[in-house]
């Protein structure tokens, strides 16, 4: 029904109401920290996560291969890394703050994908990274005299790095394994990861168990799998920039939630947010007359 009534616009509408559920998720995490440790916190996301697609998937999990299982390791990996040092620099940092420098994953894709596979990128990514890089700095509240991050920052720009390889090795095993087994071998890996990550940041305790805790987790559960088969199925329609410029507004949802439950970022900082965004839409800007010079050297 929602194909038959948007036609052709139902997966970049579908990308815009998951980017709007995105958003809101970092504020939702940062109250969940009052009731748990960060890690604790990111294994049972990801652990009810994995249930719901999971049991969606059931009757796929019976066909898993050698190479679904690698995949979803390593993805795995990447998701432990990017969300839960993410979850811990939300103790010390803003959601609003958190979510611009998350984002900044968008230009560290192309910048990665040359240093790993020297896929060269185009001028426009380049011109992007700067004004992401300037917006950085801005969001540290410094300036440029002192450019110095502090710990929330410092693991959340480590987070926006394992997001970015979490989407490249996702665009590299996408072709060669089944989607539906691998997304939730890589919820279940990091759900074991974090969990067992615990003791390495200093949580030796399991939080005690309250109601907040249990439908925050269960929520965001259920969103994190909502997003994830969202993202599959209309990325297959979607064209990659253009999907990429419908995420850039992720931080922006973010700063709102933020702003309406009190969160207030400094003029210098919220300037900084806005080069961020500024740069991620420049990085996946391709003018016509370098669409067609790109188009030419491929052939």
């Amino acid at each position: 029904m929602f194909n038959a009534r948007f036609g052709s616009n139902a997966p970049v509408i579908a990308l815009i109401l998951i980017t709007f559920i995105w958003g809101g998720t970092f504020l939702t995490v940062k109250y969940a920290l009052n009731f748990s440790s960060p890690m604790f916190f990111v294994g049972c996301r990801f652990a009810c996560a994995a249930t719901i697609i999971g049991l969606l998937s059931f009757r796929q999990l019976k066909h898993i291969t050698a190479q679904d299982l690698f995949a979803g390791c390593m993805i795995g990996c990447m998701l432990t890394i990017g969300y839960g040092t993410q979850t811990v620099g939300l103790q010390t940092i803003s959601s609003s703050e958190s979510a611009f420098l998350t984002a900044l994953y968008v230009p560290l894709v192309p910048v990665l994908l040359w240093l790993i596979f020297r896929k060269a990128p185009h001028f426009m990514i380049w011109i992007g990274a700067l004004c992401a890089f300037i917006g950085l700095v801005l969001l540290t509240g410094n300036g440029f005299h002192a450019i110095t991050l502090n710990f929330g920052q410092v693991v959340t720009l480590l987070g926006a790095i394992g997001i970015a390889l979490e989407i490249i090795l996702i665009g590299y095993f996408a072709p060669k394994v089944n989607l539906g087994r691998v997304t939730v071998i890589q919820l279940a890996v990091a759900s074991v990861l974090a969990f067992a990550s615990m003791p390495l940041v200093g949580e030796h305790t399991i939080p005690s168990f309250s109601w907040p805790l249990l439908s925050i987790a269960m929520g965001l559960g259920l969103t994190s799998a909502l997003i994830q088969y969202v993202m599959n199925w209309a990325q297959r329609s979607v064209d990659p920039s253009q999907a990429a410029i419908i995420y850039a507004g992720e931080p922006v949802w973010a700063a709102l939630f933020g702003r309406l439950a009190g969160e207030r970022l400094a003029p210098l900082a919220l300037l900084g947010g806005v080069l961020v965004v500024f740069g991620i839409l420049i990085s996946e800007w391709k003018p016509k007359r370098l669409k067609a010079k790109t188009e030419i050297e491929q052939l």
